[in-house]
Order: structure tokens, then C-alpha cells, then sequence
């Protein structure tokens, strides 16, 4: 098999596997955002006509897979893509008609309070929601019993009970990994604030392999990401999967 074929796995991800993951590749921000997603939304109540924020979405593919597996409304906002870019990708799924791009920075959010259903991100909390005082500023835009889902890279130990950054994440990702944290962490560090009641946190079982996995394709069948996916690799390899999963939490306002 192909490194880019393993990422057709229906056992595991029967909604992911329907979608082409040379698509998916060439649309590459991170991990496979499908599996991340998927995995993440058996924690969550999706249903026809809600209006989702898609955080952070990068070149669209989680809204695209909103749109058409969830039949939700979607507003896919992110800042390093510019609107037309993502437009380009929905209008070529066919889901132009329920896929909103937006161009804005997670802290200064360009949307009416209490106007979204449910509020997801996927492999991007990291950069712009670890800070204390970000729940609260984004639980604003949740009406009322409204759902908040995050897929994040985490650790299976807190780095701060480490004492350091494991090397081989350190030479990769440096001082962002202090972004990076157990479930655990996140169920208090919400919970605390009482915004919100945690409906679950808790680590992607398989989420080092199929981090792997991905980057091996990534290597494949992205040139131009070579010695970014060869990095990855490495670290991957290097960490075995004591440390390094991802972090799925979900909670309701």
C-alpha cells in the first residue's frame, strides 16, 4: 500500500474514508483534520440547520466535511487564508451555498453574541486559545447550550511535571509545545471558570500512529512540504507515542 491509500481507513473512519485523500493532502495545514473531526464529533450533537464556527480552518476542509457529513450551516474563519482562497475549495465541494469564509484573528471575531449553535476547531486552539481569559471571550459567540469542540495536539504528561520539553519535540516545535497539554488540563482549566460543563476530554487513542501516518503521506505526495514532513517524521518516531497524542474536549455553555 501507499502512504496516501492508509489514509483510506473505513473501519476507523467511515465518514473520512469517502473523501479523496489526495484532496485532502494537497488542502495539508496539519494532521489529518478529517480523522480529528470525525473522532471529535461522536462528543458532540450536530444537527441539520445549526450554525457552526469552523476556528481556525484553514484551507477548508473540516467545513467542507461540516457541510456535507452534518448537513450545518457553516462559518469557516481563519487568518492565514484569505477568504477567496477557502471560497475557491467550497465552491468546487459544492457547498459554496452553506460554507461562509471569513478572514479574521480568533481574538478580535467579526460576529454578533450568542449567533452560533456550536463553535469547533480543529489543530488550531493551540495557537490562539490557551490563555486564561479566552473561554470566556469565545463562549460570547455560543448561544445559550451551546457546544464548544477543540481537537489540539496534547501530551500524556504535562510539560510543566516534566521539567522540561522533550528534546525531540523541543527540536521540532521549540517553546510552542508549552502549548500543548494533557485532557486533563483542559477539563480544569475550562471547568474552573464555570462558562461551561466539560462533556468530555480525553486523548485520541491512535492519535500518534495516525499522525504518522499522515505525515508519511504528506512526505509522498507534498514536494513542497518535504522537509517539514521528513521533521514531523522524526519527532514521531523519536516519541513512540509516550508523549505525543492529540486532545479532544467538548463542552456545552
Amino acid at each position: 500500500m501507499t502512504a496516501l491509500s492508509n489514509l483510506v481507513r473505513p473501519d476507523v473512519y467511515p465518514r473520512s474514508s469517502l473523501y479523496d485523500p489526495a484532496w485532502l493532502v494537497g488542502l495539508d495545514m496539519g494532521p489529518n483534520p478529517l480523522w480529528l473531526l470525525e473522532d471529535l464529533s461522536a462528543d458532540l450533537e450536530l444537527k441539520p440547520g445549526m450554525r457552526v464556527l469552523d476556528l481556525g480552518s484553514g484551507m477548508g476542509a473540516t467545513s467542507v466535511f461540516l457541510a456535507r457529513e452534518f448537513g450545518v450551516e457553516v462559518v469557516a474563519a481563519d487568518l492565514w487564508i484569505a477568504a477567496d482562497t477557502a471560497a475557491a475549495v467550497f465552491a468546487e465541494a459544492g457547498v459554496a451555498d452553506r460554507v461562509q469564509a471569513v478572514n479574521a484573528e480568533a481574538h478580535a471575531l467579526p460576529f454578533e453574541p450568542e449567533s452560533f449553535d456550536a463553535i469547533i476547531s480543529i489543530d488550531s486552539y493551540e495557537y490562539f486559545g490557551t490563555a486564561d481569559g479566552y473561554l470566556a471571550y469565545i463562549t460570547r459567540f455560543l448561544k445559550p447550550g451551546g457546544q464548544l469542540g477543540i481537537a489540539t495536539p496534547g501530551m500524556t504528561t504535562e510539560i510543566r511535571d516534566l521539567g522540561a520539553i522533550p528534546p525531540h519535540i523541543k527540536a521540532l516545535v521549540g517553546w510552542e509545545a508549552i502549548a500543548w497539554h494533557t485532557p486533563q488540563w483542559w477539563r480544569f482549566q475550562w471547568e474552573i471558570t464555570e462558562l461551561v460543563t466539560v462533556t468530555s476530554a480525553r486523548l485520541q487513542l491512535a492519535g500518534w500512529s495516525d499522525w504518522l501516518l499522515w505525515a508519511r503521506a504528506c512526505l509522498e505526495h507534498r514536494p513542497d512540504g518535504r522537509e517539514a514532513a521528513e521533521q514531523t517524521i522524526a519527532m514521531l518516531e523519536a516519541d513512540q507515542g509516550e508523549f505525543l497524542s492529540f486532545a479532544l474536549v467538548t463542552a456545552r455553555k
